[in-house]
């Protein structure tokens, strides 16, 4: 296998150095292959996510919105900093995970969007470091920007281009600040014919030339048909195209329809089925493999296309062009993956919590050119006259592997390559700004010098003193115990002191480095380091643990309680990590021993005690069906759980088993109000509840939920006071109900609120800042109510 220059050295700047990079290339260099040797040979503390649960499930990571639990709409700028719900999402192996990451892996970084890269930015600053971008972790973005685009509608445009010039990633204020290193992978292993290469990488650059479009339309062949074993695919782009020729060719076969059923484990969400659920398939059916072959002979490969032979109930056979042997599948299995921490080893480790088992077949007369992404074919039929986005054209002619192979069904004109000029600038200045070995050597002696100054720097510590200090002070007279003293010896001596030090030390550091020799290799420095490492470990337990165990605190304010708990726990936590470190770190720096201490220190506290589950008479199924309801009213209304109904009250209605809104309001802790909001749903629990119960004359039908009938008389073109009438319930209830279904586009929003309006209260929405519903209702006064409020939320979760 012929050396790559390019991929050792970004394998080298990944494992050596700390720089945040941008690995790029064109189609067919083995940027998956790459970050899956990352993922294999790398010892950094690591996640992969990527932008589409079907980019996450063949990269064997996660999701961006699931890992780091984001919002489905525009992410402006400070949002989720300023959320102060936002903490109560992220369970504690979560955080944990993320303060311990040494590295951040995302694929397909060309259709992140640049709001939800300083999404990313803004998570691990609150969790990891709030003072370094992307929380102080390192981060790999691999993509090509020549390829697949962001998807950003006009309305959440119109929202963002206040912010970015630009909806791509490298248009993030995080990505601005992060010093990214960019390497393009140049050695192209799809492609051998350089003609061919040099066609698609004019193409690419939006610079085609006569001679070249004249050599790439003779394969113009609009009358072209191919015989079944011929193994053309054809690309197109768009989907109804592509079903429309499937569905075609299958309905020619006379043989008998084979239904395969996946079978669905655990979680998995339905967006990231990698197959159809019930595939259908015939004999003499043209399809592809959707997978790699998972056993030792490694017989097949994710697009390699052939013809159906035989079809049993356990497997599929298909006989593939130019080969003698048939090959016969069974099901593949893919994973769904989440990460947490073992808790012997302390290392992340991912688990699969769901799995999608299903033969790895599609039809394959035809395919969108998103969906070939990735995919590598030796005969396609490509019809680009309808290409509507940036890179469709460059893609489709980039998934063959000759020219020879390539049958056009339109012509390659300048009207067919659609690219964004934004995108060739940034990326002529990757190409102009390539590192080298000299910028590998600095960057890893930095690397080893950061990592010496994170052991000494407190300035994470100045701000819990600082806040506690200011609490005391604004609440003398309902604080009682020592409080300021021992935190003004803290702040004093403790903290400011080292900080000031350790400046002067990052400096004498930077002078006795000042050699070819690394850090961790130089002998004065090393000496410095354990002289270092011993004075702050005597000064932090002289001026910091030791005062910190003399603070005693009582207040009969609950909330300042409570500010000053959560304050002193940050201290807390943040000295147990460093006295940690400090203690393993005497005898010299070493980079690897470094990053595991490092990650111990977060990860050494010892896991809180199970509660115990206390014991209920009552039947367990109601009361979590209930809950559910009460979690996802408390999730789209922005309120706490007890405004809803209490523990109490739930257990109540477990009790009453009420079937009408009357017998409802008779329940302790349901006033009227609450029953015009909430009564419909819960109603609609309990009945649901007691029909499943047994002794019953008859078996009842599935139950369809109110919201759904709602909406059905809706598309039939009710109105929403007809609708009331029908049913019999109130407008507010059918406004509910309809509302639920914006956020799946089943509703629009403007078909239950004029444009105006609409308008109107996006521009205030978006120029407010708000913790939750009731405060923004509050801020936007008596003009819209809480339903108008409601439906505009419910739109930007699109």
């Amino acid at each position: 296998m012929p050396r790559n220059p390019e991929l050792e050295l970004a394998l080298q700047f990944i494992d050596q150095t700390d720089r945040n990079l941008f690995i790029t290339g064109k189609a067919g260099t083995g940027k998956t292959t790459f970050l899956h040797q990352i993922k294999k040979e790398s010892l950094k503390r690591m996640v992969v996510v990527a932008p589409t649960g079907v980019a996450a499930i063949n990269a064997k990571g996660v999701t961006i919105h699931s890992f780091f639990q984001m919002p489905f709409g525009p992410i402006l700028p400070n949002q989720i900093a300023n959320t102060s719900n936002q903490q109560r999402k992220f369970s504690r192996t979560k955080i944990d995970i993320i303060k311990s990451l040494d590295l951040i892996i995302i694929d397909e970084i060309s259709m992140v969007r640049a709001d939800l890269l300083d999404g990313i930015d803004q998570v691990m600053r609150r969790y990891k470091n709030k003072n370094k971008v992307f929380g102080g972790a390192q981060v790999l973005m691999i993509g090509d920007l020549q390829q697949l685009a962001p998807v950003v509608k006009p309305n959440e445009w119109s929202l963002l281009q206040q912010f970015y010039k630009t909806v791509y990633f490298f248009s993030s204020k995080a990505y601005q600040e992060a010093n990214v290193v960019s390497i393009e992978l140049k050695h192209i292993y799809r492609q051998k014919n350089e003609r061919f290469i040099n066609i698609l990488n004019e193409i690419r650059n939006d610079s085609l030339s006569p001679k070249s479009a004249e050599v790439l339309n003779e394969r113009f062949d609009p009358d072209f048909s191919p015989t079944t074993d011929d193994g053309y695919i054809t690309l197109t782009t768009h989907n109804n195209r592509a079903t429309l020729i499937n569905n075609t060719e299958l309905n020619k076969l006379k043989a008998e329809t084979i239904y395969y059923t996946a079978t669905v484990s655990g979680k998995f969400n339905e967006n990231a089925f990698p197959n159809d659920e019930k595939l259908a398939l015939k004999v003499g059916a043209q399809v592809m493999f959707i997978k790699n072959d998972s056993s030792v002979d490694k017989r097949y490969y994710n697009g390699k296309i052939g013809v159906i032979t035989q079809l049993s109930t356990e497997s599929v056979t298909v006989q593939c062009a130019n080969e003698i042997d048939e090959i016969e599948t069974e099901k593949e299995t893919w994973e769904n993956i989440n990460y947490s921490i073992n808790e012997e080893t302390k290392e992340i480790k991912e688990d699969v919590s769901g799995s999608f088992s299903q033969i790895p077949l599609r039809l394959a007369w035809a395919i969108t050119i998103h969906k070939s992404q990735g995919l590598t074919f030796d005969k396609a039929i490509i019809d680009a006259e309808a290409s509507f986005a940036h890179g469709q054209t460059y893609v489709a002619l980039s998934r063959c592997t000759s020219l020879e192979g390539i049958v056009l069904k339109t012509k390659i004109s300048s009207n067919a390559i659609i690219n964004d000029a934004q995108v060739g600038w940034f990326t002529k200045s990757v190409e102009e700004n390539h590192p080298d070995e000299n910028d590998l050597i600095k960057s890893e002696k930095q690397f080893q010098l950061n990592l010496i100054s994170e052991l000494f720097d407190y300035q994470q510590f100045l701000y819990p003193t600082t806040r506690l200090i200011d609490i005391y002070y604004k609440n003398k007279t309902s604080i009682k115990g020592e409080v300021i003293e021992p935190l003004q010896v803290i702040k004093d001596q403790g903290v400011v002191a080292l900080l000031k030090i350790a400046n002067g030390f990052k400096q004498q550091l930077a002078a006795l480095a000042d050699t070819a020799v690394l850090p961790e290799n130089n002998s004065a420095v090393q000496e410095r380091f354990v002289k270092a490492v011993d004075y702050f470990l005597t000064q932090t337990i002289k001026n910091i643990v030791q005062p910190l165990s003399k603070i005693s605190f009582s207040s009969d304010n609950k909330a300042v309680k409570k500010d000053f708990d959560k304050q002193y726990d940050q201290l807390h936590q943040l000295l147990n990590e460093k006295v940690f470190a400090l203690k393993k770190m005497t005898e010299g720096f070493k980079t690897k021993t470094y990053l595991q201490v490092r990650a111990n220190a977060v990860l050494q506290k010892t896991a809180p005690a199970k509660k115990k589950k206390v014991a209920s008479k009552r039947d367990p199924i109601l009361a979590l069906k209930l809950r559910e309801l009460r979690d996802d009213i408390a999730k789209a209304e922005l309120i706490p759980h007890f405004q809803i109904f209490t523990q109490e009250t739930l257990y109540a209605i477990c009790d009453a088993l009420p079937k009408n809104s009357k017998e409802l309001l008779k329940i302790k802790g349901m006033g009227k109000i609450r029953v015009q909001k909430y009564g419909d749903e819960i109603l609609d629990c309990v009945k649901e509840y007691t029909d499943l119960q047994p002794n019953k004359k008859e078996p009842k039908t599935a139950k369809i939920p109110s919201a759904q009938i709602s909406l059905a008389l809706f598309k039939e073109g009710n109105s929403l006071k007809e609708i009331a009438t029908k049913r019999e319930l109130t407008l507010q209830t059918i406004e509910t109900h309809l509302m639920s279904f914006i956020p799946t586009g089943e509703v629009d929003i403007l078909e239950l609120m004029p444009l105006k309006k609409h308008k109107e209260l996006l521009e205030i929405v978006t120029n407010t800042t708000y913790d939750s519903l009731s405060e923004l209702k509050e801020k936007v006064g008596d003009a819209y109510s809480y339903t108008d409020l409601k439906m505009l939320l419910y739109s930007l979760e699109q």
